[in-house]
C-alpha cells in the first residue's frame, strides 16, 4: 500500500509540472480598431473644433492564445480595495496621473472614509509647465512626452495642490467625452523645439506661452474653487479637505544595476527629471509587497511593460506565454537582462486593487484607464479592469507608488 501511494504521489507532481509547463502558443492577428478606434476616435472626430486624431494603421501583432475559461476574470473573486470606477484617459498619453489619481482617492477612503473624485487633469497640466521650465533650465536636454512617472503626482500635489474634479475637467469643450492631447502636445513639442533652435532661453516668458498653449487645450486651472459650499484654494484642499501628507508617499523599484536597500534613480525617459527617491529592494520583496499591501487594506499604482504578447485586450488579462520564458526560470536576472536590452519598457501605468489564488498562484486586479481594458464593452462589468498573473509582475511591472507603511519592512532594511 505504500509504495502504491508513493507512486501515485509521484505521479500526481509529474502531472501537476507537466500542466504548469504546458507550451504556450502565439499567432499573428490583425489588430482590431477596437474601443480606440471605434469608441474614442469617433467621439473626437464627432466634434468640429477638435482637430482631427490620427488613426493607427492597422497591422498584424504577434499575441498568445489567451483562453479565457482558464484565468479568474470575474470580479467578486478578488479581495479588493475600495476605489472609484474606472474612467477613460481617452486619446492622451496621461496614465502615470489616471492612476496614481485614482491610488490617492482610495488613500484618502483608508484615511478619512470620504469619497472624492479628483482632478486628473489638474496635475497634468501643471506637468507640463514644469517639463517646459526644466527644458529651458536644461538648454533644452530634457525628454519630451506625454508620459511620466506615478511620483510626479505628489511632487506636482506638493508645490499646487489638488482640486476635485468638478472645479477642473480638463477639457476646453464641454461637449467633449474624451480627453484628446494630441494636437496640444504636437503644438506643445514644436514650440519648444522651436526655443532650442533659436537658443531663446526666456524662462518667464517660455512657461507663459506653454501655458497659453494648455489653456487653449484644456482651460485654465484654478487658483480657487467652491468645495462644499466654502471657498477654498488647491493648496488648502489638499491639507485640510483630502488630508494627505505627501512626504507620506515612497516609490519602489527592483532592478539590479544598482545596490539593493538603497535609494536610486530610475533610469527611464519618463523620468523626465532624473528623480533618483526610488528605493531598490531585491525581486522576491517587490513582488511580495504587493499582495502584502492589499491584504493591508493599501492600494497601489504600478507601473511597467504592457507591449507584450501575453497582454491580452480579450480576455483582459496579463500572463508571461512560456514561450517568452516558463515560468520557473522567471527572476531578477530575467527581468534584468530585458530592462536592459530594451525589451521591457516603461510604458504604461495602472491602480493595483486587489488580489485572488488560482491552482496556487497570485493574480492582481488592476483599475486601467487605457482603451485595452474595455473591448469588453461598456455594459461588461469588468469594462476598465485587467487581471494579471503574478509572473507578469514579477517580470514586467518595475516600480510602484505606496503609503510608507504599506511598504514599512521594506524601508526599515533600507541604508
Amino acid at each position: 500500500m505504500k509504495t502504491k501511494h508513493l507512486l501515485l504521489g509521484a505521479s500526481l507532481f509529474f502531472l501537476q509540472i507537466t500542466q504548469a509547463q504546458q507550451p504556450a502558443t502565439g499567432q499573428f492577428i490583425e489588430r482590431p480598431g477596437g474601443y480606440y478606434v471605434n469608441t474614442i476616435l469617433k467621439d473626437i472626430s464627432g466634434l468640429q473644433e477638435q482637430s482631427q486624431p490620427s488613426t493607427p494603421k492597422s497591422k498584424k501583432v504577434f499575441k498568445a492564445v489567451l483562453q479565457p475559461e482558464q484565468y479568474p476574470t470575474k470580479l467578486d473573486a478578488y479581495k479588493q480595495v475600495w476605489h472609484n470606477k474606472p474612467i477613460s484617459q481617452g486619446n492622451t498619453g496621461t496614465c502615470w496621473c489616471f492612476s496614481t489619481t485614482s491610488f490617492y482617492e482610495s488613500e484618502i477612503k483608508r484615511l478619512s472614509g470620504k469619497e472624492i473624485k479628483l482632478s486628473e487633469l489638474y496635475p497634468v497640466y501643471w506637468e507640463y509647465v514644469e517639463r517646459a521650465r526644466l527644458f529651458v533650465q536644461k538648454r533644452g536636454e530634457v525628454y519630451l512626452g506625454e508620459g511620466s512617472e506615478t511620483n510626479a503626482v505628489a511632487k506636482l500635489y506638493k508645490k499646487y495642490g489638488a482640486v476635485p474634479t468638478e472645479a477642473y475637467s480638463g477639457k476646453s469643450n464641454d461637449q467633449q467625452r474624451f480627453h484628446n492631447h494630441e494636437p496640444m502636445f504636437a503644438e506643445f513639442e514644436n514650440y519648444l523645439k522651436g526655443i532650442k533652435a533659436a537658443n531663446a532661453w526666456n524662462e518667464a516668458e517660455v512657461v507663459a506661452t506653454v501655458q497659453s498653449i494648455l489653456n487653449h487645450y484644456m482651460g485654465e486651472p484654478p487658483t480657487s474653487f467652491t468645495y462644499n459650499g466654502k471657498k477654498t484654494t488647491p493648496q488648502e484642499f489638499l491639507k485640510n479637505d483630502l488630508k494627505l501628507n505627501m512626504d507620506d508617499y515612497v516609490d519602489i523599484m527592483s532592478l539590479m544595476q544598482v545596490p539593493y536597500w538603497t535609494k536610486a534613480e530610475y533610469d527611464v525617459p519618463d523620468n523626465w527629471w532624473d528623480s533618483e527617491d526610488y528605493y531598490n529592494v531585491p525581486l522576491t520583496d517587490f513582488v511580495s509587497s504587493v499582495k502584502k499591501a492589499i491584504d493591508e487594506g493599501y492600494s497601489l499604482s504600478i507601473g511597467g511593460d504592457v507591449s507584450e504578447p501575453g497582454m491580452g485586450n480579450e480576455p483582459q488579462v496579463a500572463v508571461i506565454p512560456t514561450f517568452d520564458i516558463p515560468s520557473q526560470y522567471i527572476d531578477e536576472s530575467a527581468r534584468q537582462y530585458r530592462f536592459t536590452n530594451g525589451s521591457t519598457t516603461d510604458d504604461h501605468a495602472m491602480h493595483v486593487v486587489g488580489y485572488t489564488e488560482k491552482d496556487g498562484k497570485t493574480w492582481f486586479l488592476l483599475k486601467d484607464s487605457s482603451s485595452g481594458s474595455r473591448n469588453c464593452g461598456e455594459t461588461c462589468s469588468t469594462f476598465g479592469y485587467y487581471f494579471m498573473h503574478e509572473d507578469f509582475v514579477k517580470l514586467k511591472m518595475m516600480t510602484f507608488t505606496a503609503h510608507k507603511d504599506a511598504v514599512k519592512t521594506l524601508l526599515n532594511k533600507v541604508r
